[in-house]
């Protein structure tokens, strides 16, 4: 703690300190893995369950979300706070997924009061778990041209279509889906559904990926129906609510998750050390040196921009920057990481290898969709030199 911290965050700071001292298990110290990581496959110890519904009664999954939804109903400072005093203890938040991190934020800006008191407390709970239903095999960067249709049928649209790349879907219990809704408009005959996971019509195919896992599936629904209830938005509004949801997708995550080791120590096991004790290799310990440095610019600007969003503002288009820089700074260490460990670093199984050393690898492999999902490299290039930098768009005719 700051000697300049006010008051009032002092004492938030001490309440805090002495909750998560009570409460958090000391058994999960270190580990940053959620309950339900990855998207609901694993079965979650005693200890995190108890974990997660401790801080599910407190609100503190979703710390600056409404209380009388379930949140926290802290200020930014106090949320920023509390980050600081589980990151010093290695206590990680065991409820997220994009309930939190997306649909939860956007849902607070566009839905009805009726949505959130219906939505909300759940998310914050970590009780429903949601995947996003945007990209389809001819949507991909050019997302308004998607073809997956929503008939008005009176008292509920009828879906019928295929979504690609569905984050988790066969784990999700609900879906935050794009639909056409006016097929003689582009972006402007877009609606902004939800509906589950678990009724007559939708089928689910995981894509297993080259790390092993198969976190993005295809998804199809046929006829599956949708009440009207269920739109979020406007109709044919729902583009709007799509931009916004994807900002908060691209800006960095507001968890308390903890830090990997530090690069350098973990080098040293395998490189070794030179006369004063420094990694013997000269041109890995630069790049390794060049790297922490990049990632703590990282960190640093992400703070700098969640403060001066933190007017209710929300995600900007620096959201863009901060989606390229954050999967570059990963990219880079996950590979670094590899090459230190030389011929360890290339086992995908068997006893000659250990369970980190193997993690290592699916996770360098893993990273590089990092360019793509969320919005692709070039797709943020070009936001930010039409948004931020003001260049003319080139893909325009003069």
């Amino acid at each position: 703690m700051e000697e300049t911290e006010p008051q009032e965050l002092a004492a938030f700071r001490s309440e805090a300190r002495a909750w998560l001292a009570a409460n958090f298990p000391a058994s999960l110290a270190g580990r940053d893995d959620e309950p339900a990581a990855p998207y609901g496959t694993a079965t979650p110890s005693a200890e995190q369950e108890l974990w997660r519904q401790r801080m599910a009664a407190k609100g503190w999954g979703a710390p600056t979300w409404p209380a009388a939804l379930g949140g926290g109903g802290l200020s930014a400072g106090e949320a920023r706070v509390l980050r600081e005093e589980m990151a010093r203890i290695g206590a990680h938040s065991p409820i997220g997924g994009m309930g939190i991190s997306m649909f939860g934020p956007t849902l607070l800006e566009y839905g009805t009061e009726e949505q959130k008191r219906r939505y909300i407390p759940d998310i914050v709970a970590g009780k429903v778990w949601w995947c996003q239903g945007y990209s389809e095999p001819g949507a991909g960067s050019d997302l308004a041209s998607l073809q997956t249709r929503a008939e008005d049928k009176g008292d509920h649209f009828l879906v019928n279509g295929q979504k690609i790349w569905t984050s988790g879907a066969q784990y999700a219990d609900m879906i935050f889906c794009l639909v056409r809704t006016d097929p003689t408009r582009k972006q402007e005959g877009i609606s902004f559904v939800v509906f589950s996971m678990r009724q007559p019509g939708v089928e689910v195919r995981p894509i297993k990926l080259i790390a092993g896992h198969s976190p993005f599936c295809e998804t199809f629904f046929t006829n599956v129906e949708v009440p009207k209830e269920n739109l979020i938005g406007r109709l044919n509004g729902g583009w709007t609510v799509a931009k916004r949801l994807l900002q908060y997708e691209r800006s960095p995550g507001g968890g308390a998750g903890v830090l990997p080791p530090e690069l350098g120590v973990v080098a040293k096991r395998y490189v070794g050390e030179d006369a004063e004790g420094r990694l013997a290799d000269p041109d890995l310990r630069m790049r390794i040196a060049a790297n922490a440095i990049e990632q703590q610019a990282v960190r640093l600007t992400n703070r700098r921009v969640a403060l001066e969003a933190k007017g209710n503002a929300g995600p900007s288009a620096a959201s863009s920057i901060l989606k390229n820089a954050n999967a570059k700074a990963a990219q880079d260490r996950a590979e670094l990481l590899v090459e230190a460990m030389g011929a360890q670093g290339l086992g995908w199984e068997g006893a000659d290898y250990a369970q980190d050393e193997l993690e290592a690898v699916r996770a360098w492999l893993s990273g590089k969709a990092a360019s793509i999902y969320s919005g692709s490299h070039e797709v943020q290039n070009n936001i930010i030199s039409k948004r931020i930098l003001g260049l003319p768009d080139a893909t325009r005719a003069s």
